[in-house]
């Protein structure tokens, strides 16, 4: 399959070939079809919305080829990672997480409705309710004993495990944290 052709906008990319967009939302579910928030099913006839986050892992594939307006100038991989980091707080952490997931053969979607990095499906949006919210965290860093039953309280009421994720990037490694609440 020939590589899709995506423009850097902004903080964006548009697929703007409808079949293309509409092909790559039916591989796992990446990218948002513009201004169809839950799409019912998998064909539309609108661009393709990605953030940062998906196009550096499809780029990465080598699924899409990225390029900037107007003189159609090919975008880096160096280039694109740089204009993530500004985007993202802890940006290599969170994309060493995503990239885990996705490897894994799950769909991962932003988890901020949620209050956290991501929400995880094991068959996708529409299909399944996000069965994992996860968040991100340094294995240096902290998180409070209030941060977690928060989190955990939320994950009981949504019907979702809540996971923590630790990635080593040095090594590569990602160490996921799950967290199951009970009544006793």
């Amino acid at each position: 399959m020939p590589k899709i052709k995506v423009e850097l906008i902004e903080n964006f990319l548009v697929v703007w070939n409808t079949t293309e967009g509409t092909e790559l939302y039916k591989t796992a579910y990446y990218g948002k079809p513009l201004g169809i928030p839950k799409p019912k099913i998998p064909e539309f006839e609108v661009p393709l919305i990605l953030d940062l986050m998906e196009g550096l892992y499809l780029a990465e594939k080598e699924k899409i080829v990225i390029y900037e307006s107007p003189d159609q100038t090919r975008v880096s991989l160096k280039k694109l990672r740089q204009k993530a980091k500004q985007l993202y707080d802890e940006f290599e952490e969170k994309y060493a997480v995503y990239r885990d997931l996705r490897d894994k053969g799950l769909i991962v979607t932003p988890g901020i409705k949620f209050g956290v990095d991501f929400a995880v499906y094991k068959y996708g949006p529409g299909v399944e309710h996000a069965p994992y919210m996860v968040t991100v965290k340094n294995a240096d860093g902290d998180i409070s004993a209030t941060e977690i039953v928060k989190n955990g309280r939320l994950a009981t009421t949504v019907r979702k495990r809540f996971i923590i994720a630790v990635p080593d990037l040095t090594s590569r490694e990602v160490k996921y944290l799950m967290f199951k609440w009970f009544k006793a």
